[in-house]
């Protein structure tokens, strides 16, 4: 009796430590955040995606619903962290609100510099007090120890997009919400919460209370778009940074000047599939659940002029910079050297927006001075700033030179370390070694072929894009399945033993 008692006891405490190790799942894990291409998420995201069909008709309840598991799916990425969403939420929600109601225009600009000064305080705080106590020490010849402060993950994300509605209120070109659920919907909606892209109100918010519908076209393109991210994601990005941009641009000085530009090329494609790999997947998500995102990437090492690139690169940022730093610095009305010095403020403090280093300020100066050079250009020119390059040679000619100056910012993006990227300068320009090609190209052919791939696939025609689109749309539901039991199958065989965030999740 004793024996079988001894048993239940063991098999019980053997379920209760089971018990315990699935409840971790549930729990933030700082070395494991939540991704859309975890396991984790795929699990929880199937059983939201049912409860949310069930509440199709129940507006406030979905919307409750959709904002409690956007917060969770917050916590699982930062923690505790998640009271600085409600905190931000709550601010410009009253602040647009009495916004609206003041009578003078002075009370209007103290209610929106209490809206700026949350929003880029906690992204100062977070993202800058390190950098900037750094600096003080070093003018003072002061030894620094760094603050242990964790950036939350997105910050940069949700206070922009938040910052935006206020400032729309404030310029009178949407009327604030009545209800605080409706602004915390938009806020924390979860698809673009931690890397975007950032979604304005004036594009969304009408999109809220309307009735839930998702058409066939709206589920075969997002599953299109789902699919197409985590490709880009885990079969590309990861598998050539981990496999070689990671040990290039580590040690730079190690390898020939041919294999550093190896590097280069890998990580201007590991940026973009990461990137666009994340907002493919936020789009396609957001279609799943009735909602549409503007497009954030356009194919942008196709453009043929800095100008161009960033029509096509990041499209949510480079956009609300111009509409909120750089027309507020007076824009393009007050003179062109006025607004050459606009854009490259707007770009200094863009790079600074990537993050506190002087690598990232260096890499928004050169952007800066490549727009408005080519500005000058195009004044000098007078050429419009929307004509487009006909000729197929020159065309060519344009979008190689654009590319590789994109591809020169991109080294101090990536290194943390100014003589890191100066080391890698040099030894293309000193150290090149073009006979190693053959011997790198037979060491490295999986890397070579899915750099390839993923050039080979940003390179093809809108129009052939366009038309796979619509036949994904045709598809029955059940071939919706089989994609994503596919996915599923190739992300696993190509998935690394450790999680590889979002690069944007540390912007």
């Amino acid at each position: 009796m004793q024996q079988i008692i001894d048993y239940i006891v063991t098999y019980a405490l053997q379920i209760c430590d089971e018990l315990r190790d699935s409840w971790q799942l549930f729990l933030y894990n700082p070395h494991e955040p939540m991704m859309f291409t975890t396991g984790i998420f795929m699990f929880l995201f199937a059983a939201f995606y049912v409860i949310y069909g069930c509440l199709k008709k129940a507006d406030t309840l979905r919307l409750i619903f959709v904002t409690l598991f956007s917060y969770y799916f917050y916590y699982k990425s930062s923690g505790l962290y998640f009271v600085l969403l409600a905190v931000v939420t709550i601010t410009d929600f009253t602040v647009a609100r009495r916004m609206a109601a003041a009578t003078s225009q002075s009370a209007r600009r103290w209610l929106m510099a209490t809206s700026v000064s949350v929003n880029l305080g906690l992204l100062a705080f977070f993202k800058y007090t390190n950098f900037f106590a750094q600096m003080i020490a070093d003018m003072r010849g002061l030894h620094f120890e760094a603050f242990d402060i964790f950036l939350p993950v997105g910050i940069s994300f949700f206070t922009f997009q938040s910052l935006s509605y206020t400032i729309d209120v404030y310029r009178r070109r949407i009327e604030p919400l009545n209800r605080l659920l409706d602004y915390a919907f938009y806020v924390s909606f979860f698809p673009q919460l931690v890397a975007g892209p950032i979604v304005r109100a004036r594009d969304f918010i009408p999109q809220i209370r309307q009735p839930l519908f998702v058409t066939r076209s709206m589920l075969g393109t997002g599953v299109m778009y789902i699919v197409s991210g985590a490709i880009k994601k885990i079969v590309i990005s990861d598998y050539i940074s981990i496999n070689f941009v990671e040990r290039i641009f580590d040690n730079p000085s190690l390898y020939s000047g041919f294999e550093n530009l190896m590097g280069v090329y890998g990580y201007a494609l590991q940026i973009y599939c990461d990137f666009s790999g994340y907002s493919d997947m936020a789009i396609g998500l957001a279609l799943l659940l009735g909602f549409r995102f503007n497009i954030n990437f356009n194919s942008p090492y196709k453009a043929t002029s800095i100008t161009d690139f960033w029509r096509r690169w990041h499209i949510s940022l480079s956009s609300w910079l111009k509409d909120y730093l750089y027309i507020s610095l007076g824009g393009n009305r007050k003179g062109r050297v006025r607004r050459y010095i606009n854009l490259i403020i707007t770009m200094l403090l863009g790079g600074l927006w990537h993050g506190a280093s002087l690598n990232f300020v260096l890499w928004g100066l050169l952007h800066g001075v490549a727009l408005a050079l080519h500005k000058m250009w195009l004044a000098i020119t007078r050429q419009n700033k929307d004509s487009r390059v006909t000729n197929p040679i020159l065309r060519a000619v344009c979008i190689v030179i654009t590319f590789h100056f994109v591809c020169f910012c991109w080294i101090f993006f990536r290194n943390t370390d100014f003589a890191n990227s100066m080391a890698m300068i040099s030894q293309i320009i000193h150290q090149f070694h073009l006979e190693v090609a053959l011997q790198w190209a037979v060491g490295y052919w999986q890397v070579l072929a899915m750099m390839a791939l993923g050039y080979v696939l940003h390179f093809v025609p809108a129009s052939v894009k366009s038309d796979i689109r619509r036949q994904m749309a045709r598809l029955p539901w059940w071939a919706y399945v089989v994609l994503l039991v596919a996915m599923a199958y190739l992300v696993i065989q190509f998935k690394s033993a450790e999680v590889q965030p979002f690069i944007y999740f540390q912007f």
